[in-house]
């Protein structure tokens, strides 16, 4: 369960366990501008592109290194610990 994507905004359609890489990239392209209905959140978008990269996705492993960049310490751990937790229940 993602509670951050699921209070973040309802509208959106959370990963499923069997998302593709290219579905979690394109997720957190959204949040990562804040378009498409998507709130704008580095934490999030970082974490779906940490598991986006896990799956294959190689534009995912150069968005996540530069979001990281202009995230603090903290918010690129939180990001992680969410990818945990969500390949944890997934």
């Amino acid at each position: 369960m993602l509670p951050r994507l699921e209070v973040a905004n309802e509208g959106l359609p959370l990963p499923t366990p069997n998302a593709s890489g290219d579905e979690l990239f394109r997720l957190g392209l959204l949040y990562s501008t804040g378009q498409g209905g998507a709130p704008l959140d580095y934490v999030s978008a970082h974490m779906l592109f940490n598991l986006a990269a896990m799956r294959g996705s190689v534009e995912a492993k150069v968005y996540r290194k530069e979001l990281a960049g202009e995230m603090a310490s903290e918010e690129v751990a939180e990001a992680q610990r969410q990818a945990r937790e969500w390949l944890a229940h997934a």
